[in-house]
Order: structure tokens, then sequence, then C-alpha cells
């Protein structure tokens, strides 16, 4: 699917499902000054062409508070990228994997119950064949997540 370039109404209409997916099309439509069908349209339209990939769940921080967090950066060796996504994706307290570039080649974002949990998880992490070194860094707050 071709995507086409995206109008200032399009980024407004992402802004706003960015902070509330789940927002009503009637309230959208209310906020952009613009009918529920022209929303509805937009919105579909992002959907076919991708530019909306999917919704998802936002679990309030609060309930997650006793849940230490970290990024952890992986270097790989060469050419193992693949076999250590499929890994893992197979590791649930995994929430989010970037492929990057500079001396890191993946940055694994991670929540564990306790210190402990965590260390464990590291340790898995770097004993998967392929992963060379990780380094790891503890989230103490969010100040920003959109």
């Amino acid at each position: 699917m071709t995507r086409t370039a995206l109008d200032p109404t399009d980024v407004a209409l992402l802004a706003l499902l960015r902070d509330d997916a789940r927002a009503p099309t009637v309230e959208l439509a209310r906020k952009l000054k613009l009918s529920r069908t022209t929303v509805q349209s937009r919105m579909e339209r992002l959907q076919r062409q991708q530019v909306i990939a999917g919704y998802t769940v936002v679990v309030p921080d609060e309930l997650e508070a006793d849940l230490v967090r970290a990024h952890v950066l992986i270097t790989l060796a060469p050419k193992r990228s693949g076999a250590i996504e499929v890994a893992l994706r197979k590791i649930p307290e995994v929430r989010v994997l970037h492929s990057v570039s500079g001396p890191f080649d993946l940055i694994a974002i991670v929540a564990a119950a306790s210190i402990g949990e965590l260390d464990a998880l590291i340790d898995r992490i770097g004993g998967l064949d392929g992963v060379e070194r990780t380094t790891s860094a503890i989230v103490l707050s969010t100040r920003i997540q959109r």
C-alpha cells in the first residue's frame, strides 16, 4: 500500500489519537472543527495506508509502579540480528525493541518485578547466542510519554 504525505489535519488527528486512541469520533471532529464523517473517513484512509497500524493498551505507571524498568543496550555478533530478535520476542519482560545506529545494535526496554529479576533478565539476554555485550540503565521516572 502506498503512503501519501500527511497534511496538517492528518498530523493533528494523529496527535489527538496518540493522546487517547479511544476518543469518540465526534469528540475528535469537534476538536479538529470537522464533521464526524470526515474524521471517520480520514481514520479509515490512514488505517488502509497503514499510517495507523493498530491501537494498543497503555497501562498507567501507577499500576506498574512496583516494576523495575530498564533500557538494555545490546551489542550483537555480526549477522545475528534476526535470531536475537526472534529470541527476544519470546521474553515477555521485553516491552519494546529498537534497532539503532551507533555503538549498540539494539535497545530493549524491559520491565521486571524486582531488581533480582531484572538482573536475571539481563543475564538471560546477555546469554543469548550472538549477544556480545549488554549495558543497562534503570529507568527512574518517565517525564514524557506520548
